[in-house]
This record gives structure tokens, C-alpha cells and sequence, in this order.
């Protein structure tokens, strides 16, 4: 399941764009560029909800962007959505896969269904940025 969460992007004279999450404070990121923010802001969100989600806590429904209201002194560049993965059960499937693949697979990991799922999530995101 994919949300979206509003950020907020702001600069302040001399600095780099900081970037943070109103449904997450404390959160934050930061990025020379505008984009680079957006990046690295997205990384920061993704693992601060995996992190969330490992502690058992519940996520927050993601405030609406007309609700977000800007800190006085805040120098706001823009508002803007960042989509994070929300991680399902773990279910279990069968695979068939060359054996010589799994023995490369077991050469570098001790945890081969995560190795799969991460591979997997890196190919689906290469494919969507194609």
C-alpha cells in the first residue's frame, strides 16, 4: 500500500532547502537543491516509517495539504506530497529459480527472501523511473 505525506520545503538565507514531514516531527532532511531535498527527504521518511513500523507503532494518517499551516518563522518554498511504501504482511510463495542463482543469492546474504524483496523493490523503482 503507497500514501502520500505532505512536506514542506523551506530555506532560510545562506542555508540549504530543509525539508520535514508535519504528520512526523522531528523528521528532517535537507539538500542543496530543491530536488535533492525531495530526495533525500524521501529517503528520511521511508526510514523513519520502516522504523515505525518495526517499533509496532501506528502510523498517522497523512494530514490533507490545504490543512498544512506554515510556522511563523518558517521561509516556506513550497508544500508537496512524498509517497511512501507502506510494507504488507509477509506472505509466503513458491519460486523457481536456477540453482546456481540461489547458491550466488546464499553467497551473499544469510536472508534470501529479504534479499528477493529488496532486489524486487529496487527493479520495480528503476522500472517506474524508466
Amino acid at each position: 500500500m503507497k500514501r502520500l505525506y505532505p512536506a514542506v520545503i523551506d530555506k532560510d538565507e545562506g542555508s540549504d532547502y530543509g525539508i520535514s514531514f508535519p504528520d512526523f516531527p522531528g523528521c528532517v532532511s535537507a539538500g542543496s537543491t530543491p530536488e535533492e531535498a525531495l530526495a533525500m527527504g524521501a529517503e528520511a521518511l521511508s526510514g523513519h516509517v520502516a522504523m515505525m513500523i518495526a517499533d509496532g507503532d501506528e502510523l498517522p494518517v497523512p494530514t490533507p495539504l490545504a490543512e498544512i499551516v506554515d510556522e511563523p518563522d518558517e521561509n516556506v518554498v513550497m508544500h508537496t506530497l512524498i509517497p511512501v511504501v507502506i510494507p504488507g504482511r509477509a506472505k509466503r510463495i513458491n519460486v523457481t529459480l536456477d540453482e546456481s542463482l540461489l547458491e550466488e543469492i546464499d553467497s551473499e546474504t544469510n536472508n534470501r527472501s529479504g534479499f528477493l524483496a529488496e532486489a524486487a523493490r529496487a527493479e520495480l523503482a528503476r522500472r517506474r523511473a524508466a
